[in-house]
């Protein structure tokens, strides 16, 4: 095993953006009204919702733009805040064509990819990355958050279309190197001796291995399996996604993930979540 480091996504931005477009501009008419899942949201919806996310990016970071905030910085007034602007946001879209929000994706993405590669990579964050029990992150970890944040809503818009996953090493590895960064949360409330170790596996066409484990400080994450895991979870690349961004039921959970050991071991990881939920 080895510890976590630095993940850097800016240069992703540029080609994920043109695959976006790509996605969206093959699209039939139907397929904008097409559901997703991402709970009630269209995929004109999440197309709307990715051009809400990258003005707001380029208003804030790149024009020092500031707005109203949360009612304080509480987890659970950070998310309603979120919540609320990003229905604010899709709710506006509404009356754009599927051919403006495209284009207008087209531009802000090119707009967006420029201003993350001109940040210095480990200078601090103007957020912390709260899903991963942050309260003070580098711009490289706020840049690969936004990376997470564009590659999965793409998913969600490629599941729903009948379109191929981005699941290649160029565009997942880093996802899931990242991602995986939300289990030290998730298992913050867990009790066990230092040195216990569960181990998180991903097979398809990208893999991957990564241990969660308890220290005299907390828990850690390391890239590879712990030899001595006391639990372990494993499923397909496909799954880890919906897994980690909301987008499975507890019934598919159980049947797509396989999990050894005790339950109370796995079940933070099954309800890891690399976003503010």
């Amino acid at each position: 095993m080895e510890p976590l480091s630095p993940v850097y996504t800016a240069d992703l931005f540029a080609p994920l953006s043109v695959e976006l477009v790509a996605l969206l501009r093959g699209l039939a008419e139907g397929d904008w009204t097409r559901p997703t899942v991402a709970g009630a949201w269209r995929v004109r919806d999440v197309a709307a919702h990715l051009l809400d996310v990258d003005l707001r990016k380029l208003a804030f970071g790149r024009d020092g733009h500031r707005a109203s905030g949360p009612a304080s910085p509480a987890y659970d007034d950070v998310v309603a805040f979120i919540n609320r602007k990003n229905a604010e946001g899709v709710g506006y879209a509404e009356r754009l064509s599927p051919r403006l929000l495209a284009d207008l994706l087209e531009t802000t993405g090119e707009w967006v990819s420029r201003f993350v590669l001109s940040l210095p990579s480990d200078a601090d964050a103007a957020f912390p990355v709260a899903w991963a029990g942050e309260d003070r992150s580098t711009n490289w970890m706020d840049i690969g958050r936004e990376y997470t944040e564009r590659w999965h809503h793409q998913a969600q818009i490629r599941d729903a279309v009948g379109a191929p996953r981005l699941l290649q090493p160029r565009w997942f590895e880093p996802f899931l190197d990242l991602s995986v960064r939300a289990f030290p949360k998730a298992y913050a409330n867990l009790a066990a001796p230092a040195g216990t170790s569960v181990a998180f596996e991903v097979e398809g066409e990208t893999r991957g291995a990564w241990s969660v484990m308890r220290s005299d400080s907390g828990w850690v994450v390391w890239r590879g399996r712990a030899t001595d895991a006391a639990a372990s979870a494993r499923t397909d690349a496909d799954t880890a996604w919906r897994l980690l961004y909301n987008a499975l039921s507890p019934e598919a959970v159980k049947a797509r993930v396989a999990t050894a050991g005790a339950p109370a071991l796995t079940a933070p990881i099954l309800a890891a979540r690399a976003v503010m939920v």
